[in-house]
């Protein structure tokens, strides 16, 4: 049998023992604050009805919705017609009934639907699992990748909202960053822009065009406006508007006089108003909150705040994002529960922790202490030692017996094991062990009760 040239597919990645330790502390240091604030974690399955995923992500995002061939014959059951019309759209439904999950939000949905009497409402949630698109992969871009998301459904109220900018700053403060932002904006705001101008009709091609501010400058804005068929008159209109400056007190004051004509418009600063109220009882530690009108994430999806994170201290895209959505149920027959959720990029924040070199040390190693041994006789003597150790809680290796002792050193080495215990004849003898810091050098003779005490005291 010709050998097979090992690989992953594309879009998608091994991690090693290193990288996974790295991985489960963002993933840890996120939990822990969700729980704090009171979410609880669920998981879906992998796969999905594929009828539950399709129609909920547009026309584009159902093309990348990896399908799953039924098993067996997939083919038998297809009538002759269909196989002749070679319309792929059309033999799907007959040859796929599930498929991977796109995103957790949908599935979320769905859970809710389908246990909606064991839930207590308003129900908080998160999920850490990964995702599955058939998009083409390029950096920071993946088939598969980790979603960590938080979710509180069946309350309108907006201390929701500010409770997730305080989950940002410290879930993002624990893991290190001093410096990032945390831009916030409402679908309602957006709405009154468009109204002003009497374009509500064309409210996604004014969003696409300020989203690109940053990006294209106002100038690039303007030529981008005018080809989507806004006239100059509105371009005037609204430049004010997309150009705020100073505080967030003073950008909210200047939008409250530019939408006097728009009661969602106003609606929209009541609720950032609102939002800020609360922050303002409860102080961010680190992150900087930052009104920002040009801020349109998935204008489709949300019907109110809209949030999104960025470091200031690398160069990355957005590490965090989500927003309020209405009627999240409603797309599988229970209206009128409202919701608001964010995300964290953990591959992102992975990147951002890694260019700025703050992963802690311990997430470089997993094993405290190896002990090594010279024949069969000093591994028995280390086997109560290992069980010491291990039941204080302190990662412990013994290294079986049979190898040479540099062997044994070189595997503490590679693996950045930061302490050794050798136990040759000489120790056994006299009950001193030989204790090594691989990091500095220093060794020193101990009892197993001072070795065992270095660690617990």
């Amino acid at each position: 049998m010709a050998s097979i040239k090992p690989s992953v597919p594309k879009g998608t990645r091994d991690f090693s023992p290193t990288e996974m330790v790295k991985r489960n502390y963002i993933f840890d240091t996120i939990k822990s604050v969700f729980r704090k604030y009171g979410y609880q974690q669920i998981e879906t399955p992998t796969m999905e009805n594929l009828s539950t995923l399709t129609g909920k992500y547009g026309d584009e995002g159902d093309k990348l919705i990896f399908k799953v061939l039924n098993s067996g014959d997939y083919l038998a059951k297809v009538s002759p017609e269909k196989m002749a019309d070679k319309n792929s759209n059309l033999l799907t439904s007959e040859i796929s009934e599930k498929a991977l999950r796109y995103d957790l939000t949908v599935p979320f949905a769905r859970y809710v639907v389908q246990h909606q009497n064991e839930i207590t409402f308003p129900f908080k949630r998160f999920q850490v699992q990964p995702v599955w698109r058939a998009d083409r992969p390029q950096r920071g871009r993946y088939r598969e990748f980790y979603q960590c998301d938080a979710d509180v459904v069946g309350s309108a109220s907006l201390l929701n909202e500010a409770e997730f900018i305080l989950i940002y700053d410290e879930a993002l403060g624990k893991l290190g960053l001093k410096d990032f932002s945390i831009k916030i904006n409402n679908r309602k705001i957006l709405s009154g822009i468009a109204q002003i101008i009497d374009k509500a009709d064309n409210i996604i091609d004014l969003t696409v065009a300020i989203d690109k501010l940053d990006k294209i400058g106002l100038d690039g804005v303007t030529k981008e406006l005018l080809e989507r068929g806004f006239t100059a008159e509105d371009i005037e209109k609204i430049k004010p508007v997309i150009l705020l400056q100073g505080t967030n007190t003073q950008k909210l004051q200047s939008l409250r006089e530019a939408l006097a004509g728009s009661e969602i418009g106003l609606k929209g600063c009541d609720e950032i108003e609102e939002v800020f109220g609360y922050i303002k009882n409860c102080p961010l530690q680190t992150a900087t909150l930052e009104l920002d009108i040009t801020l349109a994430r998935g204008l489709n999806y949300y019907t109110g705040a809209i949030f999104e994170v960025k470091s200031n201290e690398a160069v990355m895209g957005s590490i965090g994002g989500g927003g309020r959505y209405d009627d999240l149920t409603g797309m599988f027959g229970l209206s009128g529960l409202t919701g608001v959720g964010i995300s964290f990029g953990a591959d992102r924040i992975y990147d951002v922790l890694e260019d700025l070199k703050l992963f802690p040390p311990a997430t470089t190693q997993s094993t405290q202490v190896l002990i090594c041994n010279f024949d069969k006789e000093g591994e028995t003597y280390g086997l109560p030692l290992l069980q010491q150790l291990r039941r204080q809680n302190i990662n412990t290796e013994l290294y079986p017996a049979g190898a040479k002792i540099k062997k044994q050193l070189d595997y503490a080495n590679n693996k950045n094991i930061p302490y050794t215990v050798v136990i040759g004849s000489d120790e056994m003898q006299s009950g001193l062990l030989t204790f090594k810091n691989m990091l500095t050098g220093v060794q020193e003779k101990l009892t197993v009760t001072e070795i065992v005490g270095y660690f617990t005291n």
